[in-house]
């Protein structure tokens, strides 16, 4: 019988490199009627557990309580910093007009160098476009778990009508927005982080590669590959598995379901805080699941793309842990 042994290390995330930058780069938005941003971001506290009432209609344990791991993530308040209005063209969506606000915070003079001569709204009422995206940043300078002041600069797409978005946008230039006017309890979202890093690694951790026995081990030490490939082509392909960077990617997880949203952060704080976070001060959201990245991890959070086709009669929460989670 022919030994089957298929290849380990899933090669759809390939190339495995650093991450550019801390804020995830979201490429596409999905279509939205209503008007409000698309989009939100916040740090990641960490990890608990509710008791709820299953609402899936489809589920053998539909109306009885279920536990549920959930992850936790402060949502402070995000400020308009600018408006950018988009045209579709043959070369894809280009920027007609751009504004930004006056009296933004110093610490974002930090992060990006402020334009001083700034078109004015009125210029920006009169033109015709396809997209409006708002800046937004973070305030970062108002979590305690987060050992930072300087925002994160990021873009949200404004739902609706051209006209719309517009109008929207341009009420909430220089002004601040909650979660709550974003998304709902039992919403659907898609979330994307930059993975925990983990520096420089081989083959055997980075790709699944198996050791070799003592035999074969002996003068190679059995960490590596058999081969890095025939003599022709006389290049290394891009699917021999190599040691290199691991973690500290973009990673974009879907459908992910909001099952609370709150404004007071202490009710749902464990006993002696979240480890290596802290206590949650400000607004937070549950999402069910895992979440990428480590704790105090910048998270983005849009409108799922693909949403999936499950029925949900709504969420009823029961019960959130409180229990400390330092291990004692």
């Amino acid at each position: 019988m022919k030994e089957h042994r298929p290849k380990r290390g899933s090669l759809a995330y390939s190339p495995r490199k650093r991450a550019k930058r801390i804020v995830p780069r979201i490429r596409s938005w999905p279509e939205c009627e209503e008007v409000r941003l698309q989009g939100f971001a916040g740090y990641k506290a960490g990890m608990t557990h509710v008791v709820m009432i299953d609402d899936r209609k489809n589920s053998l344990t539909y109306g009885e309580e279920a536990i549920i791991p959930v992850t936790v993530i402060e949502t402070p308040p995000m400020k308009v910093a600018g408006i950018r209005v988009y045209k579709e063209t043959p070369y894809g969506l280009k920027i007609v007009k751009e504004v930004w606000a006056s009296g933004l915070d110093g610490f974002l003079d930090r992060r990006v160098k402020i334009p001083k001569n700034s078109p004015n709204i009125d210029e920006l009422k009169e033109i015709e476009g396809d997209e409006v995206r708002v800046l937004t940043y973070t305030q970062p300078y108002l979590i305690t778990g987060v050992p930072k002041k300087v925002p994160d600069l990021m873009e949200q797409k404004v739902g609706g009508s051209f006209k719309e978005a517009l109008e929207y946008a341009i009420s909430k230039l220089g002004k601040e927005v909650n979660v709550s006017e974003v998304f709902k309890e039992g919403s659907i979202v898609d979330v994307s982080a930059i993975t925990k890093g983990k520096g420089f690694e081989g083959v055997v951790k980075r790709w699944g590669v198996i050791t070799m026995n003592a035999k074969h081990a002996r003068s190679s030490k059995g960490r590596r590959v058999g081969t890095l490939g025939p003599w022709l082509p006389h290049r290394i392909r891009w699917t021999v598995p190599q040691y290199g960077q691991m973690g500290f990617h973009q990673r974009l997880e879907f459908n992910k379901r909001i099952l609370k949203i709150g404004n007071n952060g202490e009710e749902i704080t464990p006993k002696g805080g979240f480890p290596h976070y802290g206590v949650v001060r400000n607004s937070y959201i549950l999402i069910a699941g895992t979440v990428p990245g480590t704790v105090k991890r910048l998270v983005r959070i849009r409108d799922a793309i693909r949403p999936p086709k499950a029925e949900f009669a709504g969420v009823n929460l029961v019960y959130v842990s409180t229990t400390s989670k330092q291990g004692k």
